[in-house]
Order: structure tokens, then C-alpha cells, then sequence
């Protein structure tokens, strides 16, 4: 059976660009082929593409949307299982949740994910691997052409992994916490 819970996001911010002096750890080929495993993944537990579940959506902040939905779940890629979070972003700024429910395909900014992946992916960071999609599942870009998929602005002072890290509970999920704390 498969379990989806959604809830509001307390914080979180993403760069518009960050640029690094050496090789970006992300944006890779190998990072994009994941990310196409990922995509898959979203697909078959309908979190994403013309079957897609709806829930309610949510007040949401920038970086992502001013309307949100977030799923929480696992997934099985590459066969190593692990937790999926997915958050839909709807926009523009001003939209309300009347707008998102009606037509949501109209509103769809991006697909922003959390993967937990093997043991050792990114220790620094538990193991999460980070992707922004297009609503067709295409991979989004930063300003600079990179793609944004794998451990996107590590060692960065912003973006995904910057801002989670500060996540109450250091399990880089802002949610966590306001989830235990309605189950109580």
C-alpha cells in the first residue's frame, strides 16, 4: 500500500545561481541518468505525469511556489530502496488555492525532489540526492546551463543543500518535526 502524507514547509531558499571555482558535484551526465531513474520512479507511484494524484495544496515561500503539495513516500531506484519526498510548485505569486485545484497543469512551475540514496552517496548531506524538474520531467538549470540534479550546491553558502541542512531534527527535512508533532 502506498502512503503519501503532505504538509507545510517552515523555510527554505535556493539560489538563483551559485557559481563554483571548480567542478560543480552536480549537473553530471551520471546525475542526469539518475535523475531519469527518479523521474520513472514518480511516474509508476503516479507523483508525477497524466495519472498523477492531487492533494491539497498549501501556502508555500520562494524558492518553491507560492502554492505547494508534498508527498512523502519511498521508492525503489537502481535497486536500493529509500525515502522520496516530492513537491509540486504552482505559481505565480498571488495564485490561490481555488486557481491550483482547477487547473493545475496551468500553474505547474517545477518538481523539486528529495532521494535518500545508498549509504556513502553523500555522507556529508544523508545521502540525499537532489533534483529540480521541468513539469514535462525535463531537467530544469541554473542560470550558469547546469543541470540541477545530484548533490546541487554542495559546499555552497545557498541553495537545496545549504538551506536543508539547517532543517531542524538533521534530517534535512523541514517537516519532520511539525509531522511528529501532529501524531503525538
Amino acid at each position: 500500500m502506498k502512503k503519501f502524507v503532505f504538509a507545510a514547509v517552515t523555510a527554505a531558499v535556493m539560489p538563483a545561481g551559485s557559481a563554483f571555482a571548480q567542478e560543480a558535484p552536480f549537473g553530471t551526465e551520471a546525475d542526469a541518468a539518475y535523475a531519469a531513474e527518479v523521474w520513472a520512479a514518480m511516474v509508476d507511484l503516479n507523483l508525477a505525469g497524466e495519472n498523477q494524484i492531487m492533494s491539497f495544496p498549501y501556502e508555500g515561500i520562494d524558492p518553491h511556489g507560492m502554492m505547494l503539495e508534498t508527498f512523502y513516500t519511498t521508492a525503489t531506484i537502481g535497486g536500493q530502496t529509500g525515502d522520496l519526498i516530492v513537491k509540486r510548485n504552482y505559481g505565480p505569486e498571488g495564485i490561490s488555492i481555488d486557481q491550483v485545484l482547477s487547473n493545475p497543469a496551468d500553474h505547474l512551475g517545477a518538481f523539486t525532489v528529495m532521494f535518500r540514496r545508498e549509504a556513502g552517496y553523500d555522507a556529508d548531506n544523508q545521502d540525499w540526492f537532489w533534483v529540480k524538474y521541468l513539469p514535462d520531467g525535463t531537467l530544469d538549470k541554473n542560470p550558469m546551463g547546469m543541470q540541477l540534479a545530484g548533490r546541487v550546491a554542495k559546499g555552497a553558502n545557498v541553495g537545496c543543500i545549504a538551506c536543508h541542512a539547517a532543517a531542524p531534527g538533521d534530517d534535512y527535512i523541514f517537516t519532520s518535526d511539525a509531522i511528529s508533532a501532529m501524531m503525538e
